[in-house]
């Protein structure tokens, strides 16, 4: 299979928080040949960056819990439990974009990053990755409410004992695609990362 795309018109529908773009498109097919001409839309590349902080010598986990439109039917759990994170603008680096955010939604600062991996959000409907990454923090004194006033951003500070942390991975309190995949690779590297980070 040659994995080949032809786009044949691509029109914005629609620019605001987030673009969206509709697509008139054929792709390859498995069986040979080329699919019909499909018309499909697309929410436009809103890359973001996520980082789990974690003490290693604490043994604690610093997440924040914001409000999510896209949970708003869920009541409460509208407001969820989550990595820091934020939007991957032009030019900028992911790595600097964690260390970022880990200052303005937790006021702390990033002492060693480790890459988890890349992934689609919802390839069905948009082009949009996360890149996620686990951040070295000093979790003493850690809590308070940030955030940026001016991105209408509100993050309360959560700091959580990692042993806790993971026997809540399916209790319903970690329910984003991100904060699942960080605290799963969290269980897996934890023993590493109290290691190598406490040197």
């Amino acid at each position: 299979m040659n994995y080949e795309i032809e786009v044949i018109r691509r029109e914005g529908c629609f620019s605001g928080f987030f673009d969206v773009a509709r697509y008139r498109l054929r792709h390859s097919l498995f069986a040979g040949g080329w699919s019909d001409v499909i018309e499909r839309e697309r929410t436009e590349y809103l890359n973001a960056v996520a980082a789990l902080l974690y003490d290693p010598l604490r043994d604690l986990v610093i997440m924040v819990e914001q409000f999510r439109i896209g949970a708003m039917e869920q009541g409460r759990g509208a407001w969820t439990l989550e990595p820091v994170g934020g939007v991957l603008r032009g030019g900028e680096e992911p790595g600097d974009v964690a260390r970022r955010e880990a200052i303005e939604e937790a006021g702390r600062e990033i002492q060693a990053l480790e890459s988890i991996g890349t992934y689609h959000v919802s390839p069905g409907v948009a082009a949009d990755r996360v890149r996620l990454y686990c951040g070295s923090v000093n979790a003493s004194g850690a809590g308070g409410i940030h955030g940026v006033k001016d991105e209408g951003e509100e993050t309360r500070v959560v700091v959580i004992e990692a042993e806790q942390l993971i026997r809540e991975l399916f209790t319903g309190r970690i329910g984003t695609s991100s904060a699942i995949i960080c605290v799963q690779w969290l269980a897996m590297n934890r023993g590493r990362l109290r290691i190598e980070w406490n040197r």
